[in-house]
């Protein structure tokens, strides 16, 4: 987005801050009504457009005769007159403009059946006042902003939210630089894709930009489903996709209980960011669910039910990215062994060590998890590579950290040498990637990546901690900085605290085995 638009989308969230801060509203109150007032606002916007395009075909017709099929046809919500933002917008004070809004979404579900019972229709709780404004304000948005920046606002705006709703946010929002990661490495050109843990969506979002940005339609190319325990969550992924134009199959469930999607085998690309380290899982309703294919692990937490349902999701080709709290990598017991057979199975190909602050609500570090079903047969078919990404960060604010365009890029051109494809210079990545990689080709770079193969690796006792096999890069003497290296030992003294606790709970859980055995 342009540093214009970039301006726009600041504009627009400190008016609407601004707007909740002098109102008696929670932000988890006022998020979703403006959320759903920028879908309206993009529908309006995409809706003129297709009209006008309709015009110039010298239909001859009036607009009131041009049945919804056309606008449809053309990947576009059909709007009647009711939800027209323009009409509402026209409204005087003194109408009621929460009952107003709230027909328009409904007049909008009526004609667009795929959006039944997914639109907010709360606004008759908002002030007159504050919804005037608030249509002001989205009335205020150019209507010639520039490619998919009625999107890049809703995800601006849900980012914002995620962040002022704190430990609820980040049930709904990964943070965008880490799920263009990992589209960036799983690269889904063209297929089905799937999030058990799917959120607003924004895994789907990235994945079409990703094939928009390779110019291939990706209405066309990818198709999307998803599964969401919350309700309000998922109407939130589905006004997320129909914002970006897209459409999907988000149906809500408890991905621990439910299956909705038959998953095993179905699909070509697995995304997620599940919830982390979930305990009080009923293990004894899924032990012969064809999901977990390599057993139950003992221990109460869900990391490797998550990590089952990734694998065998995949189809005989598919490639799966996820998020995964680092102390899974290093799991021991019963988790070792589920962790062993997967790499048995020749089905990990990558991972990638991140640091800590990418989170809105956790500051962990954490570790992204990349399979591939498809490495059986080619030269890494016996490998694993492991990339350690904790210093490669651009820092916002002192607890908030992302990646840069051209990092992201140069992390998945590392994978992309690792799997003997052309790297990409869409994001001036070049410069950077030559300097570690001057011979052109994979090579291993102290500090950053290194290839390990099965064997290294069960030497390593199964882990799969990046940090266990890249190791540290040579340090010129003069090239110190206090603060850096402090904020070094102290990501490290995170981690290992980490591993202190999984620690303490085994040794707790051996001592009540011991003690069991011996009555």
């Amino acid at each position: 987005m342009s540093a214009n638009n970039n301006q726009l989308e600041d504009r627009l969230w400190d008016a609407a801050d601004e707007l909740r801060a002098n109102s008696e509203l929670k932000a988890s109150e006022y998020s979703i009504p403006v959320l759903g007032m920028i879908f309206l606002r993009y529908a309006d916007v995409k809706f003129a457009d297709a009209e006008k395009q309709i015009g110039e075909q010298g239909s001859g017709r009036r607009r009131t005769t041009v049945g919804k099929e056309r606008y449809q046809a053309m990947g576009v919500l059909y709007l009647p007159e009711a939800a027209r933002f323009g009409n509402l917008l026209k409204l005087p004070e003194g109408e009621n403009i929460g009952k107003a809004i709230n027909d328009a979404m409904r007049a909008i579900e009526q004609e667009n059946p795929d959006l039944k019972d997914v639109l907010p229709k709360t606004y008759n709780r908002l002030e007159n006042a504050t919804l005037v404004e608030l249509l002001k304000l989205m009335g205020s948005i150019p209507m010639d902003i520039e490619g998919d920046a009625f999107g890049k606002i809703y995800e601006y705006f849900l980012g914002k939210f995620a962040m002022t709703e704190g430990q609820k946010g980040g049930e709904f929002y990964t943070p965008t630089s880490i799920v263009k990661l990992i589209v960036e490495i799983i690269e889904p050109f063209h297929g089905r894709i799937f999030d058990p843990a799917c959120g607003s969506g924004g895994m789907f979002v990235q994945s079409a930009r990703f094939v928009q940005e390779h110019k291939k339609n990706a209405a066309a190319e990818i198709s999307v489903y998803g599964q969401e325990k919350v309700a309000e969550t998922v109407r939130l992924g589905k006004m997320n996709l129909a914002v970006h134009g897209l459409a999907g199959d988000i149906r809500q469930g408890n991905t621990y209980k439910e299956d909705l999607h038959k998953c095993p085998g179905k699909f070509d690309f697995v995304m997620a960011n599940p919830p982390f380290n979930v305990d009080q899982v009923d293990k004894e309703q899924l032990k012969d669910d064809p999901r977990f294919p390599f057993g139950m692990p003992r221990v109460d937490n869900a990391n490797y039910l998550w990590i089952q349902n990734f694998y065998s999701a995949l189809g005989a080709t598919g490639r799966a990215g996820f998020v995964m709290a680092n102390s899974a990598s290093d799991a021991r017991a019963s988790e070792l062994e589920i962790r062993k057979q997967l790499i048995e199975a020749k089905a990990v190909d990558v991972m990638v060590a991140v640091g800590s602050n990418f989170f809105y609500t956790v500051t962990l570090p954490c570790t992204l998890w990349f399979l591939d079903r498809d490495k059986r047969g080619t030269g890494r078919e016996d490998t694993v590579l492991f990339i350690d990404a904790r210093h490669i960060y651009r820092q916002i604010k002192r607890a908030r950290r992302d990646f840069e365009p051209h990092q992201i890029e140069f992390l998945a051109n590392i994978v992309r040498l690792y799997r003997d494809e052309d790297p990409e210079d869409q994001h001036a990545s070049a410069g950077i990637l030559a300097e570690k990689f001057p011979e052109g080709g994979y090579q291993d770079v102290p500090g950053l990546c290194k290839v390990a193969s099965i064997e290294e690796i069960e030497a390593q006792g199964w882990s799969l901690n990046p940090g266990r096999y890249v190791g540290v890069a040579a340090r010129e003497e003069d090239d110190f900085d206090f603060f850096e290296r402090l904020e070094e030992l102290n990501e490290e003294l995170e981690i290992l605290n980490s591993e202190a606790r999984v620690l303490e709970e085994r040794i707790a859980e051996n001592v009540v085995l011991l003690m069991e055995g011996a009555t």
